[in-house]
């Protein structure tokens, strides 16, 4: 394979705090529908953000995926990945589930999470440990604790005999995990690929990001107004979690057994910034982002005027105004000709792992039905970002562009950037 290689998007699936499954998220962004609400939990253990974005109904809905069996040994992160997968399998109309299908060599998946099987460790291993009650651990207890199991446990439920691996890129990582597997099938090494990220729901898993007081402790008693990125009045992130994954496919594969075709990959690329120059474990060097950008353009072989649209990682932090600057920066462009920019944040919290994933779901979901959904709460824009103005998204409206571009900025100065397009034989 070559670099002329292209790559289509024929299935996904979606578990998020506001809808599972496509035609139930893509609703839930079109009407701006918060999945934010009050955790019982964080105000029981006393932290200053008590409110999270978590998918509902999974206790019920798991058992219409998964056996008794295979639940006993599987926690959220493990179980989100598992419905999200199944489901985007099927929309890619790739066959038959069970323990009695065949090996399928050509497809892989390469599924992220960023934190792993941190509600595992806190509510069971660590407890026991302590209680010197090791032997009681069960023979599951490493599957359930290792990263790498989101992505194990759905290889074996879907039998993927390609490679199958999981990445960890902190808030990057869906986005990341997308890149990689554009490139895996550029290089020929399988016709297809699974890619995004899950994070599970634990307390566990936030309870360091409250520590830092990162997250927004303000809005405790109206959680849909909780999550606001770009906003003056933005206080810190929200939590999230779920899982959004795609299915990556080489196109002649694709045409080959008449798949439906959601749009076309043109480029991507991850980096990092070094830690330099502003950079740091926990912001971006700028010009790290603007490389890391004009990389995938490259790779592309586009110019910055025809990315139609943004879907930012814009968290609700200090952070989101020198994002839209370094957008800038790297178009080349004034302010007020930045393209149209939402934060599917604004609805879903930051499920951090997950995050890109779900992100990449609504990019593609937008891209094919043709708008640009809202970004909630952001009505009083902080005052760096007012430039910007005519370029927030904050009503969803019909979009008519061919590509779209999400990005992603984690902790550790890492950068990720995919170009999806309308796909055109």
């Amino acid at each position: 394979m070559t670099q002329s290689t292209r790559v289509v998007i024929t299935g996904m699936g979606v578990l998020a705090p506001n809808g599972h499954g496509l035609e139930a998220y893509e609703a839930a962004l079109r009407g701006g529908v918060s999945g934010i609400r009050f955790i019982e939990k964080l105000a029981e253990q006393k932290f200053a953000c008590q409110v999270g974005g978590v998918p509902q109904g999974v206790d019920t809905l798991k058992h219409d995926y998964l056996g008794a069996e295979d639940l006993l040994a599987m926690n959220d992160a493990m179980i989100y990945a598992a419905i999200a997968g199944i489901d985007c399998w099927r929309d890619a109309s790739l066959g038959q589930i069970g323990p009695d299908c065949d090996v399928d060599w050509d497809t892989g998946a390469i599924i992220g999470t960023g934190i792993g099987g941190m509600q595992t460790v806190g509510d069971r291993l660590i407890p026991m440990v302590d209680k010197g009650r090791v032997g009681r651990l069960g023979s599951t207890m490493v599957e359930q604790v290792m990263c790498s199991a989101v992505s194990a446990k759905l290889g074996g439920l879907l039998a993927l005999g390609g490679q199958v691996t999981t990445n960890s890129s902190a808030c990057t990582t869906g986005t990341e995990a997308v890149v990689d597997a554009f490139h895996a099938i550029r290089s020929g090494q399988c016709a297809r690929m699974m890619a995004g990220g899950a994070e599970g729901s634990s307390h566990y898993t936030w309870s360091g990001f409250d520590a830092m007081k990162v997250l927004n402790s303000r809005s405790n008693d109206a959680p849909e107004n909780a999550s606001r990125p770009m906003s003056a009045s933005a206080a810190g992130f929200i939590p999230g979690s779920g899982a959004g994954i795609l299915m990556l496919e080489r196109l002649d594969s694709a045409q080959a057994r008449g798949a439906r075709i959601y749009a076309e990959i043109i480029g991507g690329h991850v980096n990092s910034g070094g830690q330099r120059d502003g950079g740091s474990m926990t912001a971006p060097n700028p010009e790290g982002v603007v490389r890391c950008i004009r990389t995938a353009m490259a790779m592309a072989g586009i110019e910055a005027h025809q990315i139609d649209a943004i879907n930012g990682h814009l968290t609700a932090t200090f952070a989101d105004p020198y994002e839209l600057e370094n957008w800038r920066r790297a178009l080349d462009v004034e302010a007020a000709a930045l393209p149209p920019i939402n934060a599917t944040k604004s609805m879903i919290g930051h499920a951090l792992g997950a995050a890109g994933g779900l992100e990449c779901v609504a990019a593609v979901l937008q891209l094919h039905h043709g708008f640009l959904h809202g970004s909630r709460n952001c009505e009083d824009l902080h005052p760096k970002v007012e430039p910007f103005r005519g370029s927030v998204v904050q009503q969803t409206r019909p979009f008519d562009g061919h590509i779209l571009a999400k990005s992603s900025f984690g902790f550790g100065d890492v950068n990720g950037c995919v170009l999806f397009r309308t796909f055109q034989s």
